[in-house]
């Protein structure tokens, strides 16, 4: 997974996310156990994840925005979480017909 095509890969090798920002906004995701309906995620704008690289150092690295939303994502799965599980008492999921006539792309404000 990378921000640009040219990016390199990010590595993430036993994850954990350290510390969050209390800034969060909320989303439509899609996951592929849920790949006919969408559901609106809160999550934090920033994360910092501690993780080991290939050649087995501790790195700390703190991902902003949509990267955040995507390593956390990720970083959830491998905690046995699905996004269902992150979003507010009472919101439900859409079907994936209703989301392409009212969803956007991801927003952020600069």
């Amino acid at each position: 997974m990378s921000s640009q095509p040219d990016a390199p890969p990010i590595v993430l090798l036993d994850p954990r996310v350290i510390d969050r920002a209390d800034e969060a906004d909320e989303q439509f995701e899609v996951c592929l156990p849920f790949f006919d309906v969408r559901g609106l995620v809160p999550r934090p704008l920033q994360i910092t994840v501690e993780t080991t690289n290939l050649d087995g150092e501790v790195m700390v690295t703190t991902y902003e925005r949509g990267l955040a939303r995507l390593v956390h994502h990720e970083i959830d799965h491998l905690d046995g979480l699905l996004y269902s599980a992150r979003m507010r008492t009472g919101v439900e999921l859409i079907p994936v017909q209703q989301y392409g006539q009212t969803g956007r792309a991801w927003f952020f404000e600069q």
